[in-house]
């Protein structure tokens, strides 16, 4: 064997190993996309459902929310409503009211002075001071 023989052979052996570790790291990539892709189609199958169901519950939440707003629009509507009715019976009855109950309440005292004796007032009795108690001029 001639020196080029030898070097085409291992330049052959060397080309041979190198397809052989190729093609076992293509078997595994190959089979890594696979299992990639059976991963993918597990996680499409699941998802989906889940997303109809995502967006069924939005909708929903969406209708409630409209309801609720409908709710606190009438809300609003009424407190609005019942205030200007509680300024409109304050203003007409309120100052009327008042006077009613002031002329009633005069009339009451006037007529229980009038029928009633006028009670007698007990007489004021003097108090004595204990004389440590007492004031002294000059001492404060």
């Amino acid at each position: 064997m001639s020196g080029g023989e030898v070097a085409g052979l291992l330049v052959a052996v060397f080309w041979a190993i190198l397809v052989s570790f190729l093609a076992v790291a293509l078997v595994r990539l190959a089979q890594t996309l696979r299992a990639a892709t059976r991963l993918l189609n597990g996680v499409t199958e699941q998802a989906v459902p889940l997303l109809g169901e995502a967006s069924q519950t939005v909708r929903s939440a969406q209708t409630q929310l409209d309801r609720v707003e409908a709710i606190a629009v009438d809300v609003q509507d009424v407190a609005a409503n019942a205030s200007a009715l509680s300024a409109t019976v304050a203003s007409t009855f309120g100052g009327p009211l008042v006077k009613v109950a002031a002329f009633g309440y005069g009339v009451r005292r006037a007529l229980r002075r009038r029928g009633a004796p006028r009670p007698v007032e007990p007489p004021v009795v003097a108090r004595r001071v204990p004389a440590a108690r007492r004031r002294r001029p000059g001492k404060d």
